[in-house]
């Protein structure tokens, strides 16, 4: 199989996608490929049309890149970074607000066979420094706003580039003083491309390892589960630092050479404006996570009709069928959930054309060999039996991840043929599976995965906390919200003003969506034989608590301070 003229039929033949995936999945797997030169510049690069349509929502500005622009410019930026002593596996940390320098970053990243280690621009020096100490950058690109933060961070002294300049930093801008044409690196399969950090049950988040090969290939299921096509005018409601924008911001739109609309915006996002924004630029396919989606519901939508509108998919958690049915009702395109996570690409989702049953996140994507396992890790055949998601046959999965940096991690999930996702769910009769629940401890809040251990360790750094325990609490907006049981030292007390402190102790360390939205006080938290803390009895405390509407003795909400 050629790949270039398969990406091209891909394109074209929009209702073969499925059968042409299930065709490349049993294909050689192929090891030797750079996703940019041998296919997207041989493909794309000549379109004379917009790649990039970035929006400043904050002062209503606009800025075009066109297919060829964009190529120059990010030779341009290898160029500089390779005269500047960047080679193949080099470590370059990325860390802005979605503006157009995130697409030459990335494609310069991949070309060149840079390691790129994206960051949210909501994450605080306290996360950075855990980060640079990690794994230690060779450079970081940041806008203004983001490199003070960045400096007073690290602890060694990579290449510094600036967007819009700061002191004793590269401007940016440097870049296009650069030669227009950069040669492509020879990348293999086991050749990383991006680490994300990510959260897990135990211990600071580890990174996930994406391969230079497998990862961009395997995001043609993201192209298939999302619908976009070659005339599309896409966008995607998220912060560059997540796999989530590197799916749907970035490649599967350039996978078949459309249009990216990006709205860059600061603070709390103006819901009525954004789909105003979407009307005005004629979007087509349109992708956002399940609370924006409710968000969206809640607004007075008069005057806003989106009838360019074709595809709206969503990720994260289940839509329920109000939300499904309103937006329908309104808008005519139905919101198509679909799952995956930091460490694959889409793996179960609601196709294109395909009847939506609320709830349900779809069906397999044919890229991805997908089995359900009991505790015993035996495979599950029967319809609502809810088991373990699995990969079955992993190794060199289109999409999948190689490792994380973590080898008791890697353990703990790669057993036998499988990988091992940590969520668990059931299927009925026509193969659609429906989320059930982590098999963890992991939180979902809203479009976040958020690790415990990591919201614990900040509390545990109030001279008021003995120890903690964090859990998700059931919301209806969220999902989940970041709930913690704290153990006090003998002399304070349990009472707002304690309650007060730690708050806003923990606003100096972690962004908002980690932040601990309910504490309640305790005396003393569940524990195993072996000293483990119990966190699903915790867990089951709190559905009993939800379900009864009820509060307990000591427990205060973040939203009153």
């Amino acid at each position: 199989m050629e790949l270039q003229n398969f990406y091209k039929n891909f394109d074209e033949k929009f209702d073969e996608r499925e059968s042409m995936l299930t065709e490349l999945k049993n294909s050689k797997t192929y090891t030797d490929f750079n996703w940019v030169s041998d296919m997207f510049e041989k493909l794309y690069i000549n379109q004379d049309k917009d790649i990039i349509i970035y929006y400043n929502m904050d002062n209503d500005t606009e800025k075009r890149i066109k297919y060829k622009e964009f190529y120059i410019n990010y030779n341009r930026l290898i160029n500089f970074l390779r005269k500047n002593r960047m080679k193949k596996g080099s470590i370059i940390y990325v860390m802005t607000p979605a503006i157009i320098e995130q697409w030459y970053i990335i494609m310069a990243s991949l070309k060149a066979g840079f390691t790129l280690i994206p960051l949210a621009p909501n994450l605080t020096e306290y996360e950075l420094k855990y980060r640079f100490s990690n794994v230690e950058p060779d450079a970081v690109i940041a806008d203004e706003n983001n490199m003070k933060k960045i400096i007073n961070s690290l602890s060694n002294n990579p290449l510094k580039i600036a967007i819009n300049s700061f002191k004793n930093c590269v401007d940016f801008d440097e870049i296009y003083k650069e030669s227009s044409n950069a040669e492509p690196e020879k990348l293999n399969i086991n050749d990383i491309f991006i680490k994300y950090f990510t959260s897990g049950t135990t211990g600071m988040p580890k990174t996930v390892n994406h391969s230079a090969v497998l990862y961009p290939l395997g995001q043609l299921s993201n192209v298939m589960l999302t619908g976009i096509r070659n005339n599309y005018i896409h966008n995607n409601l998220s912060s560059p630092g997540w796999a989530k924008f590197a799916w749907s911001s970035f490649f599967a739109p350039l996978s078949v050479g459309a249009t990216v609309l990006t709205v860059d915006y600061s603070g709390k996002l103006n819901t009525k404006k954004y789909l105003e924004i979407l009307e005005k630029y004629n979007v087509n396919s349109f992708c956002a996570p399940p609370t924006a989606w409710r968000q969206f519901l809640s607004l007075n939508l008069d005057g806003i009709k989106l009838n360019s509108l074709k595809e709206t998919v969503s990720a994260g958690e289940p839509l329920n069928a109000e939300i499904i049915n309103k937006w329908r009702n309104k808008f005519g395109t139905t919101i198509r959930d679909y799952y995956g996570q930091t460490e694959s690409t889409g793996i179960i989702g609601n196709m294109p054309g395909s009847k939506v049953i609320p709830g349900s996140m779809g069906k397999i994507s044919p890229l991805y060999n997908i089995v359900l396992l009991d505790d015993e890790m035996n495979e599950i055949n029967k319809s609502y039996e809810p088991g373990l998601i699995a990969v079955k046959d992993y190794e060199n999965n289109y999409g999948l991840f190689l490792s994380y940096s973590d080898k008791e991690k890697n353990k703990s999930v790669f057993i036998n043929n499988y990988y091992l996702t940590g969520d668990k769910a059931f299927k009925d009769d026509d193969a659609h599976f429906f989320f059930v629940s982590r098999s963890d401890d992991v939180i979902k809040s809203s479009d976040y995965r958020i690790g415990p251990f990591e919201v614990e360790s900040a509390i545990i750094t109030n001279e008021c906390v003995l120890e903690s325990a964090v859990i998700g609490s059931p919301d209806r907006l969220k999902y989940q919200k970041v709930k913690a049981f704290i153990v006090l030292k003998p002399e304070f007390n349990k009472n707002e003003e304690t309650a007060k402190l730690i708050f806003n102790s923990v606003k100096k360390l972690l962004p908002p969506y980690k932040l601990p939205e309910i504490i309640e006080f305790t005396n003393e938290l569940p524990k195993t034989i072996s000293g483990k803390i119990r966190r699903n009895e915790l867990r089951d405390i709190e559905m009993d608590r939800k379900e009864n509407n009820a509060e307990g003795e000591y427990e205060y909400f973040l939203k009153k301070y």
